[in-house]
C-alpha cells in the first residue's frame, strides 16, 4: 500500500478517471467542460484536479442524517483545501425509522446506487456519507465493486436522551418502557414523556445497536480515519472530522489507495474481533459476509465462531451494558477498545490514511476503565455474538448472548408457533393462549424471502399475561433480525428461512426445543423420520411479487448465512470499472 510520503508513486493529472472526461480535445469533452461552466466554475476551479464524489445520504425522512447538509458542505471544504474538486451526489436514504417494510429490503439497492453512480460520473474518488444502519454496508458494498478511492464518514451517534432524571437510551428503552406500559406499570402520560425525551439531536441511536456496530466495523476495517466512528454528531469535532476526511480523498486519489488495497481477509478478521469486543449488533453478522463476499474475500459463520470464542467482550454499552455511545466516546472510544485487543488483531492491515492499524492504534488511552474494560476484567470472557446449528438451523442462526437472560441459555420448553408477523400480532395477548415462561415463541416466514427483507421483528413480544408475571425474558426463535438495540433471549437468522422449507417451518406448537447456546447448539426434538414427513407435506408459498424490485429481490436475495446479498451482484471474473460509453 502506498502511503502519503510516496511522491515517487504519484499520479499524474492525465492518469486521472476523470481526465477521460474533461482532457481530451474533442466534442464530447467540450459538453463536459462547458457544462462544468454553465454551473458557475472556471477551468482552474477542475481541470487537474481529483474530482471528488460526495455520495450523501440526507433526506428529510432520516433523522439519523439530519445534520448531513452542514457535514457535506464540511468535507467540501476539506476537498477544496487539498485541491480537489468536491461535487455532491444525493444517493437513496435507507431510514431505519420510517422504511417499510425493513431498511434491508433496499440494502442491495442502495448498494447499486452508489456502485452506477460511481460509475457514470466522472469521479475520481468517493467520499461515502452514511451511519443509518444499512447505509454503512450498502455505500461499501456499492464502493468495493467499482473500486475507485473510497473512504467512509460515519453520521456519529445522537446526544443521550434523559427523562425525570433517568438516563435513555435509544431503542433499548424503548422496548423496555413499551413492556412496562403493556404491563400496566407506565401511565399514558408517562410513555409520552419517554417519547418527548428519547431523541434529542441528530445522529443515529446512541446504543450498540446497528449503526454504531457498522461504523465502528468501518471504522476497523480501515475505511475511515482514525477515531470517526465514535464521535457524536453534534460535537464540533465531528464536523472537523468531515473537513479532514475531505482533504484525506484528495491525497488518497493521488495515491490511488482504493479499497481493493485495505479490504483484505484480515481487515476483515480484526471486523469481527472489533465486532465481538464492542458486544454489537447481530445485524453485523449479515453485512459483514455481505461486505466480504463483495471484496472477494472468503467468510463464513464459522469464521465469526471462532473469533467469538477467544475475544472477550469490554465495551460496557447498551443494551448488553451500562453506558451510552457519548459516554464511549468520552472514555477513548474505538481506538481504546482496539488498542486493549491489539494482541488479537492482524496490526499491520493497512488503512485509509496510509498507516496501519496498529500504527493508528499506538496513542489510544481509556480515561474510564469501567466503560472501556480492560482484557483482564472483561464483562463477558467471549463475544457477543454466538453462532449455533442444529437441524432447526442446518445453516446456522445466532444469538446475542450477553443480552439474554442467562438462566436461558440452556433451556429446553414446549414451542408456541405463530406462522407469520401478523398471526403473531393477533394472538400473543390473548389470554387464552397456552403459553407459560417456560414456553418457546417461534415465529416462521420472517426471513430474507419470506416477510420479505428480514425485518427486525426477532425481539418478539413477551405475552402480556407473562409480563403481568413479572417476566422480561423468554427464548423466542425466528428467521428474522432484531435491532441491535434490543435485547434477550432471542435466536435468529435461522437458516434456511421457513419460507423455503427449512426446518423451522416444520415446527408445530408443542414440539420441544433445546437451546444449548454455551455448546452452540440449537435442536427440535423430533425424530428425523417425522420431520421427513412433514417436509412431504408442507407446500411453497405464493410468490409475493409479480414484477418489479420485489420480484428482483425474491429472485436474487441470498439466505441469511451467506449474507442477504443479491446473487447477480456477487463478484465475477470481471467487475469494478467497466465503463458506459
Amino acid at each position: 500500500m502506498t502511503t502519503p510520503e510516496d511522491s515517487s508513486l504519484r499520479k499524474t493529472p492525465d492518469q486521472l478517471r476523470s481526465h477521460r472526461w474533461f482532457g481530451p480535445d474533442d466534442l464530447r469533452s467540450f459538453g463536459h467542460r462547458s457544462r462544468v461552466k454553465q454551473m458557475g466554475f472556471a477551468a482552474e476551479d477542475y481541470e487537474n484536479k481529483p474530482i471528488i464524489g460526495i455520495l450523501n445520504t440526507w433526506n428529510d425522512l432520516n433523522t439519523c442524517h439530519t445534520h448531513f447538509r452542514d457535514r457535506a458542505n464540511e468535507i467540501k471544504r476539506g476537498v477544496w483545501q487539498q485541491g480537489g474538486f468536491p461535487v455532491e451526489i444525493p444517493v437513496m436514504s435507507l431510514s431505519e425509522p420510517f422504511m417499510k417494510p425493513t431498511t434491508m429490503f433496499y440494502r442491495s439497492l442502495l448498494a447499486m446506487e452508489a456502485e452506477e453512480t460511481i460509475r457514470c460520473y466522472p469521479l475520481d474518488g468517493v467520499v461515502l456519507m452514511g451511519g443509518c444502519d444499512k447505509t454503512t454496508p450498502a455505500l461499501i458494498m456499492g464502493a468495493t465493486e467499482l473500486d475507485v478511492p473510497a473512504i467512509y464518514f460515519p453520521a456519529g451517534p445522537m446526544l443521550k436522551g434523559n427523562y425525570k432524571g433517568i438516563t435513555l437510551g435509544s431503542g433499548s428503552d424503548s422496548w423496555k418502557y413499551w413492556d412496562e406500559r403493556r404491563a400496566g406499570n407506565l401511565t399514558k402520560k408517562e410513555w409520552f414523556g419517554v417519547e418527548d425525551s428519547i431523541a434529542r439531536s441528530p445522529g443515529h441511536c446512541m446504543t450498540m445497536g446497528t449503526a454504531s456496530t457498522m461504523t465502528a466495523v468501518a471504522e476497523t476495517l480501515g475505511l475511515t480515519l482514525p477515531g470517526a466512528s465514535s464521535i457524536p454528531a453534534v460535537h464540533s469535532e465531528h464536523a472537523r472530522m468531515a473537513t479532514r476526511t475531505g482533504r484525506r480523498i484528495v491525497d488518497m486519489v493521488w495515491h490511488d489507495i482504493k479499497p481493493s488495497s485495505i479490504l483484505s481477509q484480515p481487515a476483515f478478521e480484526n471486523a469481527i474481533t472489533a465486532d465481538m469486543a464492542i458486544g454489537g449488533s447481530t445485524n453485523a453478522i449479515v453485512h459483514i459476509l455481505a461486505m466480504a463476499h463483495r471484496a472477494g474475500v472468503d467468510l463464513t459463520l464459522d469464521h465469526f465462531d471462532a473469533i467469538s470464542r477467544k475475544t472477550p467482550f469490554i465495551a460496557n454499552i447498551r443494551p448488553s451494558g451500562k453506558y451510552l455511545m457519548e459516554d464511549f466516546y468520552d472514555a477513548g472510544g474505538l481506538r481504546a477498545v482496539l488498542k486493549n485487543i491489539a494482541s488479537l488483531l492482524h496490526l499491520d492491515a493497512p488503512t485509509v490514511n496510509g498507516h496501519t492499524l496498529g500504527q493508528n492504534i499506538e496513542s489510544a488511552e481509556t480515561f474510564d476503565t469501567d466503560i472501556v474494560r480492560p482484557l483482564n476484567n472483561p464483562l463477558s470472557p467471549e463475544g457477543g455474538t454466538f453462532v449455533l446449528r442444529g437441524n432447526l438451523a442446518p445453516d446456522g442462526c445466532v444469538i446475542k448472548v450477553i443480552a439474554a437472560e442467562k438462566h436461558l441459555l440452556q433451556h429446553t420448553g414446549p414451542a408456541i408457533v405463530f406462522k407469520d408477523y401478523n398471526d403473531l400480532a393477533a394472538r400473543i395477548d390473548d389470554p387464552d393462549l397456552p403459553v407459560t415462561p417456560e414456553s418457546v415463541i417461534v415465529l416462521q416466514n420472517a426471513g430474507p424471502l419470506g416477510a420479505p427483507g428480514m425485518p427486525e421483528w426477532g425481539m418478539l413480544p413477551i405475552p402480556k399475561k407473562i409480563l403481568e408475571q413479572g417476566h422480561r425474558d423468554m427464548v423466542r426463535i425466528s428467521d428474522a433480525r432484531m435491532s441491535g438495540t434490543s435485547y434477550g433471549s432471542c435466536i435468529l437468522h435461522v437458516s434456511p428461512e421457513s419460507w423455503v422449507g427449512g426446518p423451522l417451518a416444520l415446527v408445530q406448537t408443542g414440539d420441544t426445543i433445546t437451546l444449548d447456546a454455551p455448546n452452540r447448539s440449537l435442536q427440535l426434538n423430533v425424530s428425523d423420520v417425522e420431520l421427513a414427513q412433514r417436509k412431504t407435506n408442507w407446500s411453497p408459498p405464493n410468490p409475493r411479487f409479480t414484477r418489479g424490485y420485489g420480484k428482483l429481490f425474491s429472485e436474487q436475495t441470498t439466505q441469511a448465512h451467506l449474507g442477504c446479498d443479491f446473487k447477480l451482484l456477487h463478484r465475477g471474473e470481471s467487475s469494478g470499472e467497466a465503463e458506459i460509453h
